[in-house]
């Protein structure tokens, strides 16, 4: 038997021309950095970079019912959408628990977007026609994931740089929203979404384009000044800035509750899958909460290491950490019980690494100054 093949973007041969160091991610070779991570994260937080997402998933809903559809799989209220706007939301299965966090687009009443993780591209795609199929509503569900490209072009000066790259202005489409374009008047591109979301805490676009168009965009946004970033910048920049990782903060076992997206759990809105579930949680006390911890000392905190208090007793978990470039410290973020003794800001704590406990201070992040 042999491993199955590692799926590869438009943008593959382009990046080994780069120098970029390769590596597995969700079934995909993916760019893990260039110059370095730090350069890399720097040029986010000060100029712009960009990232090769195209692994992503990308699921269309079409039909009379896109809309209830929609509402009926995620957490948050699609319904407060209009047309060119976009939000954050969880899909959920029946006890609560993550599939995936994703973002919504509502193109059009009957027509809507759903972007996913690309690790669980198959997972999603088997969940959502599931309850497709079991709801019965009159909406047909698409996987496009094949035919769109996706660039993240992140940064103070990222509209900036695409305007150069293009011609267009496209600074005057607020935060969350996105805008459908005219065949060939971006990159050439025969479709094309410009969105204004990001996932690095910074001002920026993601450009949805058909594949062909990929090398072109990424050629010309290079030439005008952007700095191409890996996956490792891109981790490190949503650590700082606070952002959920799913296999990390949020899971199945996972609730959005916990994972503090109550945000964006919208029990009065549609019965969503998990929605009772979520219910019966909030109700009877949420067990455990996620915080952000800025440590002391040189020892940078790992996935997977233990939070102690002050005393060493262990009280919960580290699901992301790493060094924070902007702060010079190690930042991260953990899973303790759900009482201001270990979740109020300012709290000492303290984070095990190899044996050696080093002080740690509850944060409530961003850890960084944000321009988004």
């Amino acid at each position: 038997m042999t491993d199955t093949p590692l799926q590869i973007t438009p943008l593959h041969a382009r990046h080994l021309a780069l120098g970029a160091k390769m590596a597995p991610f969700g079934g995909w070779d993916m760019p893990i950095q260039y110059s370095g991570i730090l350069d890399e994260h720097r040029a986010v937080r000060e100029a712009a970079g960009l990232f090769d997402v195209s692994h992503m998933g990308e699921f269309r809903i079409r039909g009379p019912q896109a809309l209830d559809l929609a509402q009926r799989l995620v957490t948050n209220d699609v319904t407060k959408l209009a047309d060119g706007a976009a939000q954050y939301a969880v899909l959920c299965h029946e006890g609560g628990g993550a599939v995936d966090d994703l973002l919504v687009y509502r193109i059009a009443d009957d027509d809507v977007l759903l972007v996913v993780n690309a690790a669980n591209i198959a997972t999603d795609w088997a969940h959502v026609t599931a309850e497709a199929g079991r709801l019965g509503l009159d909406a047909e569900v698409t996987d496009e994931s094949a035919g769109w490209a996706l660039l993240a072009l992140q940064g103070p000066t990222a509209f900036d740089v695409f305007e150069a790259a293009t011609g267009l202005d496209v600074s005057d489409i607020p935060y969350y929203h996105f805008r459908p374009m005219a065949a060939g008047t971006v990159f050439g591109a025969d479709r094309a979404i410009v969105s204004h979301t990001g996932y690095t805490g910074e001002r920026g676009l993601e450009l949805y384009l058909s594949p062909d168009a990929a090398g072109r965009a990424w050629d010309l946004l290079l030439a005008a000044g952007a700095t191409p970033a890996g996956l490792g910048a891109r981790d490190t920049l949503r650590l700082e800035a606070g952002y959920c990782l799913y296999g990390h903060e949020l899971d199945r076992d996972t609730t959005p509750l916990e994972a503090g997206l109550g945000w964006v759990v919208k029990p009065d809105a549609s019965d969503f899958v998990g929605r009772d579930a979520l219910v019966r949680q909030k109700a009877n006390g949420i067990p455990r909460k996620l915080v952000g911890l800025v440590a002391e000392g040189r020892s940078i905190p790992r996935a997977g290491h233990e939070i102690v208090t002050t005393d060493g007793k262990p009280v919960g978990i580290v699901t992301s950490g790493s060094q924070s470039p902007v702060l010079g410290k190690g930042v991260a973020l953990g899973y303790v019980p759900n009482d201001p003794a270990y979740t109020t800001a300012g709290t000492e704590l303290g984070i095990s690494v190899r044996g050696r406990v080093q002080g740690a201070t509850v944060t409530k992040p961003p850890f960084h100054t944000s321009t988004a």
